[in-house]
């Protein structure tokens, strides 16, 4: 359904272009070498955020080590802000970018920071980050920027299929800090009501400590159980932080890893 929005979303921006100017609606994962090839900085692009299907306007100014970019217009600021539910916020979401006649796979964040300097009252610039990319202050790729990228991009299930279960607490701790209820539900089992209340009842959350197995050992189990020092921040924003026993299995070998949904919302009320 929301694929189908975003095409729609797309042929309302192209709608007073010729056909010939409609691209073939296939989703590229490109890496930043070679995109920021594709938007030199000055260059304007669309980008579509996929969970609302919203577009607006953007041009890049600057950045080496992924995009920084600003929207055009006030109205195009308007639509970000909208996007983020009213709220500027550090959160990663999965958006398109549209180019000439193509669509690449990207995340941005919402926060407006740094120099700005188009007039478009929005108080700095705000970074895209593609595959490969990194941010100024660390020198591999962002989690959480490359699981928006790949949700873009079609290829997060088979990301997550591959993940092993250290990874996976990783991952769960991107779907809790970016309020992501879909993430959330495809790593871990459980009631999606219970879930999606935990969800909701939790700002954030951190792994402080973490109790690492021999990972040769890990092809040939089927469940185990692993403990973490965790740290959350709740909604009311009271803090706690304790040792989490995490119980995961797959139903074979051959199968994604899931994270135990009940035992950890036990742990954590």
């Amino acid at each position: 359904m929301m694929r189908f929005i975003i095409v729609l979303s797309m042929l309302l921006v192209f709608g007073a272009k010729s056909a010939e100017a409609i691209p073939s609606f296939q989703v590229e994962i490109l890496p930043w070498e070679q995109v920021k090839g594709i938007i030199p900085n000055h260059s304007y692009f669309t980008i579509i955020d996929v969970d609302t299907g919203l577009s607006f306007r953007v041009q890049r100014r600057a950045g080496s080590k992924h995009a920084d970019v600003q929207p055009v217009t006030e109205k195009d600021t308007k639509i970000m802000k909208a996007i983020y539910g009213g709220e500027w916020s550090w959160d990663r979401r999965a958006i398109l970018v549209l180019v000439h006649d193509q669509l690449i796979s990207a995340s941005m964040n919402g926060m407006p920071h740094g120099a700005g300097a188009l007039q478009n009252n929005f108080p700095g610039h705000f970074c895209v980050h593609f595959y490969g990319s990194t941010t100024h202050k660390t020198p591999t790729p962002d989690l959480a920027h490359k699981v928006m990228i790949l949700k873009a991009g079609g290829k997060l299930d088979r990301y997550l299929y591959q993940l092993d279960p250290y990874e996976l607490i990783s991952v769960l701790e991107i779907a809790f800090n970016q309020q992501d209820e879909r993430l959330l539900s495809q790593i871990m089992t459980g009631n999606n009501r219970s879930l999606k209340k935990t969800l909701a009842s939790v700002n954030h959350i951190q792994i402080t400590q973490r109790s690492i197995l021999p990972v040769e050992d890990l092809p040939v189990l089927v469940a185990m159980k692993l403990q973490f020092r965790v740290k959350w921040i709740r909604s009311n924003h009271s803090q706690d932080e304790k040792n989490v026993v995490f119980y995961l299995h797959r139903d074979s070998l051959e199968n994604q890893w899931r994270i135990d949904g009940r035992t950890f919302v036990d742990e954590i009320q």
